[in-house]
């Protein structure tokens, strides 16, 4: 039982670890979708300060240029983490499936060693249960 109780401190560790991981990746999305709603504030700001809104124009403002590039960066960045956060959040299901499972045989095993222990005691006791 002893080794089965290590194997259980284990799994919800690793369930634990895979859920901070999964809301680090979650908290980095949303930190990166904030930070690119700045950059087009940011943006719009400079546009209507320079009076020019076409990107290819001579006078468009080398700021707003490279804020664009710095909101597609995160645009870019949020995807990739997208596809990380789908991938962490199986493998937490996995892992939490996998300590149901531990748990549910940890249950039955107890379930099965209350059953069997009154016959135990009769037995030490040299006395036979009557069956019924």
């Amino acid at each position: 039982m002893k080794s089965r109780d290590a194997v259980i401190r284990l799994k919800r560790f690793e369930v634990d670890e895979k859920r901070r991981k999964v809301a680090d990746i979650e908290s980095m999305i949303a930190e990166f979708n904030d930070m690119a709603v700045d950059l087009d504030r940011q943006i719009s700001v400079e546009q209507e300060r320079a009076g020019v809104t076409d990107v290819n124009h001579y006078a468009y403002p080398t700021f707003a240029k490279a804020a664009m590039q710095r909101r597609d960066n995160l645009a870019t960045s949020v995807a990739g983490l997208e596809a990380k956060l789908a991938a962490a959040k199986g493998e937490l299901d996995e892992a939490e499936e996998e300590l149901r499972k531990i748990e549910f045989m940890q249950g039955r095993d107890t379930d099965r060693g209350r059953v069997e222990e009154p016959d135990a005691e009769f037995a030490m006791l040299g006395v036979q249960r009557a069956a019924g």
